[in-house]
């Protein structure tokens, strides 16, 4: 059985990637109108489908932590926000500033998100801490350490059912195929889950020392090449990223950078 072939968004180089990722995050923060991230939302989101190869069930479940902070910043700014002229939406009555600063913060929110996916969903962790030991000269304790915390989350998901179950086998009282929900047994397993996380962490902290870790020069077992390709996608998505300012500058709905530059 072969593995399955690397997509375009996993092809590119992930130091290349971020440092595109943190230009378009910082270039957001420069404009409050709420078209302008919307516009880079939907490309990032095609990326992630097209490119990326994203399945929509596990980009959509990905989003929920982004629209849940996204909707407490549009309710934040509507109801907190006073003075202005207002807007009846039905039978409320909300003003109109705090509406267009909300709406411009919530979709803000969601570009971030969305490139913020393109390297938890379509960047291998191994490739990317490679890359950044290799071409932004990280030093290896820093990307041994993140993968070594990685590997430990990774498998925080796995800990958590075997101490369930394990609950479920010592609870005489409890319905076959039901696990134990009631407020102490959830405590005693968070608790366990915490001690086997900081046992597991001390031991992979003992076992990345005993190989040397930080004695010296290391060499990478499958390095992660960068290629001309790699530069020319980050110029072209920058493009893209200032194409879409200045049509917004143009139409007048850029409302941050447009005010700059007048």
């Amino acid at each position: 059985m072969t593995a399955a072939r690397p997509t375009p968004l996993e092809r590119w180089n992930p130091t290349v990637k971020l440092a595109t990722v943190l230009v378009l995050s910082t270039g957001a923060l420069l404009v409050t109108d709420p078209v302008t991230p919307a516009v880079g939302w939907a490309l990032a989101v095609v990326a992630l489908l097209a490119l990326g190869r994203v399945r929509v069930r596990a980009l959509a479940l990905a989003h929920v932590p982004f629209v849940l902070l996204a909707t407490s910043l549009l309710v934040v700014n509507v109801v907190a926000r006073p003075g202005g002229e207002t807007l009846a939406l039905g039978p409320l009555t909300v003003p109109v500033d705090g509406l267009a600063v909300g709406a411009g913060l919530a979709v803000r929110t969601l570009f971030v998100g969305a490139l913020s996916l393109t390297l938890v969903l379509a960047t291998d962790p191994v490739r990317l801490m490679t890359s950044l030991h290799e071409h932004a000269r990280l030093p290896a304790t820093w990307t041994y350490a993140v993968l070594a915390a990685h590997r430990l989350l990774t498998e925080l998901p796995e800990a958590w059912h075997t101490i369930r179950c394990a609950q479920a086998v010592r609870d005489p009282r409890r319905r076959p195929g039901t696990l134990p929900r009631s407020p102490r047994a959830l405590g005693a397993a968070a608790f366990a889950l915490l001690v086997g996380a900081v046992r597991r962490a001390e031991r992979l902290a003992v076992a990345l020392e005993s190989r040397g870790l930080g004695s010296g020069p290391r060499t990478s077992s499958r390095p992660v090449p960068l290629v001309p390709a790699d530069v020319v996608a980050a110029g072209v998505v920058l493009a893209v990223a200032t194409a879409v300012v200045v049509v917004g500058v143009r139409a007048g709905w850029v409302t941050g950078i447009g005010a700059l530059t007048a």
